[in-house]
């Protein structure tokens, strides 16, 4: 499935609620991540498998 490019490149954590604070951001085609109070750094991995982990519960909260 090609990515929707209506959406923006970030997506913000779904948990992370409207007022800010400890937001993990992920970007749509690459397989990095961000926190958003310091958007200039960007962590490159595979998080494939990390997103899995927490999609299947194998992660708690």
């Amino acid at each position: 499935m090609a990515p929707d490019r209506r959406l923006p490149a970030w997506r913000k954590s779904s948990h992370s609620g409207g007022e800010g604070g400890n937001c993990i951001e992920v970007h749509r085609d690459l397989n990095v991540l961000r926190d958003s109070k310091n958007p200039s750094v960007v962590l490159c991995a595979d998080i494939g498998p990390f997103l899995e982990a927490i999609k299947s519960g194998r992660l708690g909260r």
